[in-house]
């Protein structure tokens, strides 16, 4: 989402809505018509992104905030352009721009104000964004603080850290040889420091190639990080790509981990 939130702040900052289309206003947190009146002719102050949500911020201190749910295609268009032949969501400029969202399942659409985010159920709670500038290694050393639980659930609860998926969390555990059953308090301050650079450089090398290869950004365009980036990441079998031991697929709660058993040892 972080690459979505930065082409969409690039691209619609500014600009005027002045339509919607809602095929399906289940998503929203308020009738149709009260969430038109409101955000139609409002202007757009800016689009940041934190998880899975973006944040649409509108010249009237309300926010727009988007969940994709299982995922969508956000597709920008130009003035007089092709739109895409399915979509549920539209919004369009006073310019003619605008864009569409196509849902593969669910999504959310919520309208709130700026200042009673915080109330909101599922955005209130979001926690750290690892890709801001401002987050730092005492940030991440005091979130771990006084936790009990194994690593790789922590860094996958997003009221914990907000972006962090089970593509992602496989080769930030190997670059920082942390078995994902590692219990935190067991992470040593080297593995802690490990960790945090490891979770920074993987998250923004998949922003730098245009996310995941199955996510389309505001153009259409998927992005370049898939297999050939992975380390250990879904090759179950194939050898270490640092000491070539048989890289091994265990459960960890209710999800699937990829450890090399000689690099990430469990025993420590």
């Amino acid at each position: 989402m972080t690459v979505l939130g930065r082409q969409m702040d690039k691209e619609i900052s500014g600009k005027k809505i002045s339509e919607i289309e809602v095929a399906n206003p289940k998503c929203l947190n308020m009738s149709f018509n009260r969430f038109k009146k409101i955000v139609v002719g409002k202007s757009v102050e800016s689009v940041e992104s934190k998880g899975k949500w973006l944040f649409i911020k509108l010249d009237d201190s309300h926010v727009l905030l988007f969940n994709p749910g299982m995922g969508a295609d956000v597709i920008y268009f130009k003035a007089g352009g092709k739109l895409p032949e399915k979509y549920r969501l539209k919004f369009t400029f006073g310019d003619k721009t605008g864009f569409t969202i196509h849902v593969w399942w669910f999504c959310y659409l919520h309208l709130m104000q700026a200042d009673k985010l915080s109330e909101h159920k599922l955005v209130g709670k979001l926690g750290a964004n690892p890709v801001d500038k401002n987050f730092t290694l005492d940030d991440f050393r005091q979130l771990l603080a006084k936790k009990k639980g194994n690593i790789k659930t922590f860094l996958l609860d997003q009221k914990n850290v907000a972006g962090i998926g089970n593509v992602y969390v496989q080769d930030m555990l190997f670059y920082a040889k942390i078995h994902p059953k590692r219990t935190i308090p067991s992470l040593t301050e080297k593995e802690i420091d490990a960790l945090y650079k490891s979770m920074k450089s993987t998250l923004n090398k998949s922003i730098r190639l245009g996310g995941l290869q199955y996510e389309r950004d505001f153009y259409g365009k998927n992005g370049h990080y898939g297999p050939e980036q992975f380390k250990i990441a879904y090759k179950s079998g194939k050898p270490c790509p640092v000491c070539h031991t048989a890289i091994e697929k265990i459960r960890v709660g209710s999800t699937s981990s990829f450890i090399c058993p000689k690099c990430q040892p469990l025993g420590k």
